[in-house]
């Protein structure tokens, strides 16, 4: 069986240099090595909780414009908005009616959300937030996907999605593909400019797409310590440190380490950091600009994206129908 990785992107806000380093080079890397990979932008996923139309639609351009700036290729893989595959909810619907309500009960969002409730535990909780994990099922099914990279707090996910294919397997036929995890073993936690984990909900990001003056100055806001230049300094805990590793080389890091040792000003280790990420950013920055310029382009480019993805999900659509007993009469 060939193997066929799946990914769905989150389209909210503009992607951050945290996520380029622990969500979109990795995807992009893991991709490259394998026979096939499907990327998704999971706008349906994004209503349950925006209904702002505007941020909708500006998030969904802004994170494909960002992805394929970052070098995802759409001659090479299957890119196409979720919404632009209608079979993939009419497979949500038919993975509804064979999931138990139980299993859903323990989903992690589900019961984060009404544990904070006190006197109605479903107190603004919507069917799409309670039901989600299906839909994101039905995403990872429709295309028969064998792997799916996870985050440590998303094995569950895999684990549902594996439990309805089961459930709807042994019920009417095996059609459903289980999919394996793929686990990051070395989870990035990105830290941002105060030390925290880097969100915009904190303001503590470092763009991925501005200027290359807005980039440096974002840089230079990184919070250090008092040690003046001369006094020797620790790299482990240091935020400006770790952010070098990510877009550095071993001997360049061993370099940084001696300059530590050798008592680096933080003016110097932060204009090293800038100089280090914004040549790696810098042709990333310069195709967003290009794409940029031409809406059009990529609207034709998520439309192929999808006529390739929905000449798998017609067929295996059909099967479904068929085996639930929805085929037309004879």
């Amino acid at each position: 069986m060939k193997k066929r990785i799946l990914t769905g992107i989150t389209t909210t806000g503009i992607p951050h240099i945290g996520n380029y380093i622990g969500a979109i080079r990795p995807a992009l890397e893991l991709a490259n090595g394998s026979d096939e990979s499907f990327f998704f932008l999971a706008d349906y996923h994004s209503i349950i909780k925006n209904q702002n139309i505007d941020e909708i639609k500006h998030s969904v351009e802004n994170v494909a414009l960002s992805w394929l700036s970052c070098g995802l290729n759409p001659k090479k893989t299957y890119f196409y908005r979720q919404s632009d595959v209608p079979e993939i909810l009419e497979l949500s619907w038919v993975l509804t009616c064979v999931t138990a309500k139980g299993l859903m009960n323990r989903a992690h969002a589900y019961k984060a959300a009404s544990s904070i409730n006190t006197d109605d535990p479903d107190k603004g909780i919507t069917m799409g937030l309670f039901s989600y994990p299906v839909l994101m099922a039905a995403d990872i099914l429709m295309f028969d996907s064998t792997h799916v990279p996870v985050g440590s707090d998303q094995i569950q996910h895999l684990e549902m999605t594996r439990d309805i294919a089961a459930r709807f397997n042994h019920l009417f036929k095996p059609l459903l593909t289980l999919p394996e995890p793929i686990i990051q073993k070395n989870e990035n936690v990105v830290l941002g400019t105060d030390g925290r984990k880097m969100s915009k909900s904190y303001g503590n990001v470092i763009p991925l797409l501005e200027s290359k003056k807005n980039l440096k100055k974002s840089i230079m806001k990184i919070v250090t310590n008092s040690l003046e230049p001369g006094e020797p300094k620790e790299s482990t805990d240091c935020n400006v440190f770790e952010l070098y590793k990510y877009f550095a080389t071993e001997s360049e890091i061993q370099t940084m380490q001696q300059s530590y040792d050798d008592g680096i000003s933080w003016g110097e280790a932060k204009e090293i950091l800038f100089n280090s990420v914004n040549q790696e950013l810098q042709p990333i920055r310069s195709k967003y600009e290009e794409l940029s310029k031409n809406k059009d382009h990529i609207n034709d480019l998520l439309s192929d994206g999808a006529k390739k993805a929905r000449l798998i999900a017609k067929e295996k659509i059909l099967e479904i129908r068929e085996a639930v007993g929805l085929s037309k009469i004879l």
